[in-house]
């Protein structure tokens, strides 16, 4: 039918596909759980309708108001929100919880869509600059005050869609080398750390020596680099200490191991490892799981949801489902880059990467490779926010790609 010209197929099979094998799985840990994902998934199907058959342009001339509404929820959360799992960060209707940075990400996504396709945008121009930095800051700022570092962590998605649109990679260098000397002064001795720096930048000096243009204002930046390196280095252990206990211990377990802290916080890990490696190559077989079956795993629904993958469906299960996740996060990168609007294409890349970062995050977690910051797989943890926010931007990008398809322009 011509008016399903412009709808990617493939992509909203791949949504499909996820999500109901997520119920399957859901199912699997608890029947309850099953059936409450199976409403969610109807309800995020007749908002996805909604969104469908509305007008594409609604989005971008409302998203100042979303973004303000997010980040007003956001603040909400200090007087209003209810602490679950040591953290104030939903808000708590009867037997219903909501939380609110999910559906904030939207908000943002499409704020800064807005600004960046507006006719003022420049990355070049400081005032530019600062305001999308400042459309990402001012809701990822009281995201780390409520605090919740797993979603902090996400909101860097957004400089993935700004560097598409201009930003320097070099922001992305020094991200990369702060983040470096932080994780290696966890495990090493700071003045071994800072001896490697010193060392590392008296080569690089020593070999651009004649290349470079040798002003003021080059030897403080790097002098000022240096400094700032090494304060990090020696202020990262105490950083450590002065962090709670079961933060500080999410660190250290991946540095001393998740048996150091098993009747901690090393017991979520230690036991999602064992399921994943239980499940050998072809998986134990659907609610055959022991370590599933036993609830060994706590949030096994949620956060932990890839162990019961593994366990169940093995090497092979889990290895599909991550291909459909990079095939999917692939597609929705390439229809972005396909669009004729920067709204659309910004919002694209927003999206996808948003994704990208919770899904390597989260099955880094799970697998030990990054310490336990609660951030739920999309469409598959169990969850009415965390779904049907990400349904909410899925089908809002594939209105947007659909109009975009069927314009004349």
């Amino acid at each position: 039918m011509k008016w399903t010209e412009g709808i990617d197929k493939l992509g909203l099979g791949l949504y499909f596909l996820l999500c109901i094998f997520a119920i399957a799985n859901i199912y699997s840990v608890d029947e309850g759980l099953g059936k409450k994902q199976l409403i969610f998934f109807g309800i995020s199907l007749f908002v996805g309708l909604i969104i469908f058959f509305s007008r594409s342009k609604f989005f971008e001339n409302m998203s100042a108001i979303i973004y303000i509404g997010g980040v007003l929820l956001l603040i909400g959360l200090f007087p209003f929100g209810k602490e679950i799992l040591g953290q104030k960060n939903w808000y708590k209707f009867g037997s219903f919880t909501m939380q609110p940075v999910e559906f904030a990400k939207i908000g943002v996504a499409l704020m800064l869509a807005n600004y960046v396709s507006g006719p003022e945008y420049n990355l070049k121009n400081r005032k530019s600059l600062l305001t999308t930095l400042a459309i990402v800051g001012i809701p990822a700022v009281v995201v780390l005050a409520i605090p919740d570092v797993g979603s902090l962590l996400v909101f860097t998605a957004f400089f993935i869609a700004l560097y598409r649109e201009g930003l320097s990679g070099l922001l992305f260098g020094i991200g990369f080398l702060f983040a470096s000397v932080f994780l290696v002064s966890l495990a090493v001795n700071p003045i071994y750390v800072v001896i490697a720096i010193v060392l590392i930048a008296g080569a690089l000096i020593f070999l651009n020596y004649y290349k470079m243009s040798w002003d003021i204002i080059t030897i403080s930046s790097i002098a000022g680099s240096i400094i700032l390196l090494c304060g990090l280095a020696f202020a990262t252990p105490y950083v450590l200490e002065k962090m709670p206990k079961h933060q500080r211990e999410r660190i250290e377990v991946l540095y001393k191991g998740e048996k150091a802290f098993r009747d901690t916080s090393g017991y979520n890990l230690l036991y999602s490892k064992t399921a994943i490696g239980s499940g050998g190559m072809w998986g134990k077989g659907y609610r055959q799981g022991s370590v599933t079956q036993g609830k060994f795993v706590p949030e096994q629904e949620t956060d932990y949801i890839f162990c019961t993958v593994g366990e169940e469906w093995g090497f092979v299960g889990s290895a599909v489902l991550v291909l459909c996740y990079m095939i999917f996060i692939g597609r929705i990168y390439y229809l972005a880059e396909q669009q004729k609007s920067t709204f659309n294409r910004v919002f694209g890349y927003s999206f996808a990467s948003i994704l990208l970062m919770h899904f390597s995050i989260n099955l880094g977690m799970v697998m030990g490779l990054f310490p336990t910051v609660g951030i739920p797989l999309p469409y598959f943890s169990y969850g009415g926010s965390s779904l049907l926010a990400f349904s909410m931007m899925t089908f809002i990008f594939f209105k947007l790609n659909y109009a975009d398809k069927n314009s004349l322009v």
